[in-house]
């Protein structure tokens, strides 16, 4: 067959990227405080960071872990903390003093941090004071050595510090008392590192720099090794996707998605930061009265989240008095898009959405759709550069134009393997160096790939194929839906039904009703058989809808 699926961009995105004059991150981080020193780098509650004042933290924060804890070159630090000043800070000084960050989710359970700290053999860890109480619990059962607490306004200016630290611990009762007397504030140690010398060591683009943990969705969580190679080839990926729309130090972008995504981390990170550009940390975009509160009042150009982020944000009384007229470039990733999501955002904003896909192994953006007008709302684009994706059958065969197939990805931006797992490496990636996503996906004659499912996901009804992402963005245009989700259920006669999860927008809404919308919209073997319906859908940090807590949980509709 043809292979379209080496396909490449046009009109300015070249085929092939070049991060040959790069030997490691810091040599990006250290262009871009060279190139734009009084620029604005971070911005959280009201408080910015120049690239050169982040230079200068994270340098400090680095010869303290070096020279007072005597961290050496590829110890690994656990970093455990939502979008706030203190991360990029955390980030740049580990990195700085050679060490490998181990980032991690603020809202993990007790087992959830026990298991990850235990697996990638942290010996130290920073935490915002919010969650030290879990850490204290399980500190003792792990190889931790070296604790260091920031509260959430730590990086804020006097009184406003103090001001906000007060009302979190006190008056919102955010921080649960723990007991770590060994732990060292953060205020501290920047102000310790900053009397002390850091000793620059090697730079090596092989070395690891981040052990990012995968969701452990489908099994136990493991540890993608992203490579300094892995992160940079993603970074030009996707600046020059971006480059034809964005201007060096004029862009300002809002980071709603945590710093500890792996989305987020090479966005925001560093694809933003080479452009010279304003990143907004959106601590918590959970509270949408406050995110659009911050929409209100910066002139910004880049927003990425995910699907049920936008579909929150239009359905807020607030959204229309955003302003929008100055947005370039909307991203969604993480879960897919839905239609009808998509195309009430283009209508009240006037700008698309670009929808990509990636893994936390391919660092993580594989496809995205392009910015010259040629996008396919509903697919997942075409691959970014230096990129070569192919879809397999059962029997690992190329299938043909139209059919579905297992997604494979391969490009710089593979994964080096699982932290300590060869055996999961070898099971996910083939010794020519191809990453078999575990995706479902189906490729059009003009290159564009559009996911099907996870093929955990998969429904198979009376013999027949069933997604739930199809399913979704059909129920997702009835107009009394607020957020729906589609999972198989048993049944004798079938083998297994769809059955619909579904948060209401409007009240009066009846199963009946979306069982009667279906069936005009569905095939009939589509169409869903059990309606339940809830208050909420629950759903990853980053707002990915967890189909598989919706099957193993019992039902909640009486």
């Amino acid at each position: 067959m043809e292979k379209i699926w080496i396909q490449r961009y046009s009109k300015g995105v070249p085929a092939e990227i070049d991060i040959s004059r790069y030997s490691s991150i810091l040599d990006v981080f250290d262009e871009s405080v060279r190139r734009f020193p009084d620029r604005k780098a971070f911005t959280n509650l009201g408080q910015s960071l120049t690239y050169r004042e982040l230079d200068q933290k994270a340098t400090s924060f680095a010869a303290f872990l070096q020279q007072e804890l005597k961290l050496k070159k590829g110890d690994r630090i656990a970093i455990q903390m939502p979008n706030v000043l203190q991360f990029p800070i955390a980030m740049f000084g580990a990195l700085k003093a050679g060490l490998i960050c181990v980032n991690t989710n603020p809202l993990y359970t007790e087992r959830e941090m026990k298991h990850q700290f235990n697996d990638s053999g942290a010996q130290a860890i920073v935490i915002v004071a919010n969650f030290a109480s879990n850490l204290q619990k399980i500190l003792s059962e792990t190889q931790i050595r070296h604790v260091i607490i920031t509260e959430l306004g730590d990086e804020l200016s006097i009184p406003k510090r103090w001001i906000v630290n007060a009302v979190v611990k006190h008056v919102k009762k955010m921080v649960p008392s723990y007991s770590l007397p060994q732990a060292i504030p953060f205020t501290s140690a920047l102000k310790k590192g900053a009397s002390l010398a850091l000793t620059p060591g090697p730079r090596a683009i092989d070395d690891v720099a981040f052990l990012q943990y995968t969701g452990g969705t489908t099994g136990i969580s493991k540890g993608a090794m992203l490579t300094h190679r892995n992160i940079l080839a993603n970074m030009e990926q996707i600046v020059q996707w971006m480059r034809t729309l964005l201007k060096e130090g004029e862009e300002v972008a809002i980071a709603a998605l945590p710093m500890y995504h792996i989305f987020c981390l090479t966005v925001h990170g560093l694809a933003i930061c080479k452009f010279g550009g304003e990143n907004v940390l959106i601590t918590n975009p959970r509270d949408i009265p406050a995110f659009l509160k911050v929409l209100k009042t910066m002139p910004f150009t880049v927003l990425t989240g995910v699907n049920t982020l936008f579909n929150a944000l239009m359905n807020d009384p607030n959204f229309n008095g955003a302003d929008f007229k100055k947005l370039k470039i909307t991203v969604a990733g993480g879960m897919a898009l839905q239609k009808a999501v998509a195309e009430r955002w283009t209508q009240l904003t006037r700008t698309p959405i670009a929808e990509g896909y990636g893994l936390t192994e391919t660092s993580p953006v594989v496809c995205v759709n392009p910015l010259d007008g040629r996008a396919k709302v509903g697919t997942i684009g075409l691959p970014v550069p230096s990129t070569d994706v192919k879809l397999i059958d059962e029997d690992e065969n190329e299938v043909q134009v139209g059919e579905p197939g297992e997604l494979c990805v391969k490009g710089p931006q593979v994964m080096k393997g699982y932290w300590q797992r060869p055996d999961e490496t070898e099971k996910m990636m083939t010794k020519d160096g191809w990453l078999k996503t575990g995706d479902v996906a189906v490729v059009d004659s003009e290159g564009f790939f559009k996911i099907v499912d996870r093929k955990k996901d998969m429904i198979l009804v009376s013999g027949f194929n069933v997604y739930p992402n199809e399913i979704e963005d059909v129920m997702a245009t009835h107009p009394g839906i607020l957020e729906v989700a589609a999972i198989g259920v048993p049944d004798e006669k079938s083998g297994e039904v769809v059955k619909l999860v579904v948060v209401k927008k409007d009240r009066a809404l009846t199963a009946e009703d979306l069982i009667d919308f279906a069936r005009k919209n569905l095939t009939a073997y589509k169409v869903p058989r059990q309606v339940e319906f809830r208050t909420e859908l629950p759903k990853t940090n980053v707002g990915k809808i967890l189909r598989r807590a919706l099957r193993d949980a019992p039902s909640a509709t009486p």
